[in-house]
């Protein structure tokens, strides 16, 4: 079903989203990606991506209060939609079905 179907890093922001559920903002999605991937996450490839998938119905956004600290500016916190749901249930139950598919001999590899 290609409604659901996430590119890798939509699929990682994703499920990073769900990780930090209720402190998902911007920043803190990018230095959670980079920690645990240890990968570097631009913040205009990660500000598409969020901005995509809450285009496609994946997440939602709602603006906290704002805070001096930060000059007044509010955060954008995201959350998983359900449909957002469907679409991770989806993308693992493909991997999973493919990793069934996978014979054994296929994992037998000669020692050089």
């Amino acid at each position: 079903m290609k409604k659901f179907q996430l590119g890798e890093f939509e699929e990682i922001v994703l499920l990073t989203v769900g990780v930090l559920y209720g402190d998902a903002y911007g920043v803190a999605i990018k230095d959670d990606i980079e920690k645990r991937l240890n990968r570097k996450v631009s913040v205009g490839a990660l500000q598409s991506a969020l901005r995509r998938m809450e285009d496609k119905g994946f997440l939602r956004s709602e603006f906290g209060e704002s805070t001096k600290t930060r000059g007044g500016k509010r955060k954008r916190y995201f959350k998983i939609t359900a449909f957002g749901k469907k679409a991770l249930d989806f993308n693992i139950q493909t991997r999973l079905d493919l990793w069934g598919q996978i014979p054994e001999v296929a994992f037998q590899f000669e020692i050089c």
